[in-house]
């Protein structure tokens, strides 16, 4: 499997984890869990959203041509957090895993804080994009369940239900 194509499965599987968390948090009636965080220095759950969402949609830009735009804002309730991860849901499943530049392709960037990395398309993939997005989301998670929500292991990794083999007849 080419590096594009796994990027693309897990984005489009992790953004399903997503937005199943978000249903969840929605329907605990809990508004103020946009605002809630693990520590002081975290940011809120609606920011998390959004910069994971941020990934994905700033992969596809620099690696398959993309021309999406991120948002700028936190979403202001769960209806806009869902929002932006149907579109980032929709930005994968419309892209092709042949429209990403070569593994090999150089990619260059700087962080907020100044930091600048050059790396190729496949280690900014894997070193930077993935884990990224994967600290976001497990983040809102843990804001989650520190909140007291109900949730487990097959909440964040609920797509491994189609890989289920049929239970052994006793």
């Amino acid at each position: 499997m080419s590096y594009a194509h796994s990027t693309l499965a897990t984005f489009g599987q992790m953004l399903g984890t997503l937005a199943h968390l978000l249903d969840k948090a929605e329907k605990s009636g809990n508004t103020d869990l946009l605002d809630a965080r693990l520590a002081p220095d975290m940011l809120p759950l609606a920011t998390q959203v959004r910069i994971a969402v941020f990934q994905v949609l700033n992969t596809l830009n620099r690696l398959a041509g993309a021309d999406l735009t991120p948002e700028e804002e936190d979403p202001e309730s769960f209806a806009d957090a869902k929002a932006m991860v149907a579109q980032a849901q929709d930005a994968v499943s419309s892209t092709t895993a042949e429209s990403f530049v070569a593994a090999d392709a150089p990619v260059e960037f700087d962080i907020p804080n100044g930091m600048e990395f050059a790396l190729s398309a496949e280690e900014y993939v894997r070193d930077w994009s993935i884990a990224q997005f994967y600290f976001h989301v497990t983040t809102l998670y843990a804001i989650l369940r520190v909140q007291g929500l109900e949730l487990g292991k097959a909440d964040f990794v609920s797509y491994m239900m189609r890989h289920l083999k049929a239970p052994a007849s006793a």
